[in-house]
């Protein structure tokens, strides 16, 4: 799922318990799962830069360095890829955590798809597979948190269908200010 930039950008919480049944869904023929493994960081940069996450890898494997690259033993389980029937990492999703305030909150993070690839059911396959993983790794009912923003709309209907609802406040708990703006953004792409 490309992203929308020709709507305004707003920031978008959503959440969703972690113990709601997860609607089935299965990768297509010729595509698996794979955990991350040493050197999939090129792989992931190249995927998110794809979907216009970022404006180079470079910028990409950056973040990567920063927020993933010290937890390696957390990424070969928590890190997922889709692989395509020759081996090429063409979608990722991942179960990670982020902490505020000393408070860890879990957090559905960077689900993309690269867009050769879109349209086939990766992304739906990936939803299903992360949230499995982390009612695998979370031992007591608790909310999955995720951020996106409204030029992810697509995407947003797509959590929406595995039982994430749209949060009037950030994940500190402070009042969201685009929520008003993002609520009447959603409503008139649906039309």
């Amino acid at each position: 799922m490309l992203l929308d930039k020709s709507i305004p950008y707003k920031e978008v919480w959503m959440k969703r318990q972690l113990t709601r049944p997860i609607l089935a869904a299965t990768l297509p023929k010729g595509f698996s799962f794979q955990f991350y493994q040493k050197g999939d960081e090129k792989s992931w940069s190249e995927i998110e830069t794809s979907v216009l996450e970022f404006e180079n890898k470079a910028e990409a494997m950056n973040y990567f360095k920063q927020t993933f690259a010290p937890y390696q033993e957390k990424l070969v389980k928590q890190m997922l890829f889709v692989k395509d029937a020759d081996g090429k990492k063409v979608a990722t999703c991942t179960a990670w955590q982020k902490e505020i305030l000393g408070q860890r909150y879990p957090l559905f993070h960077w689900l993309a798809v690269a867009p050769d690839y879109q349209g086939l059911g990766l992304a739906k396959a990936l939803v299903a597979r992360t949230l499995q993983l982390f009612q695998n790794i979370m031992s007591e009912d608790a909310a999955i948190y995720l951020h996106t923003q409204t030029w992810s709309h697509t995407a947003i209907g797509l959590y929406e269908k595995f039982g994430f609802t749209l949060m009037p406040d950030n994940l500190d708990g402070t009042c969201n200010p685009d929520y008003p703006q993002v609520i009447a953004l959603l409503e008139q792409l649906k039309k």
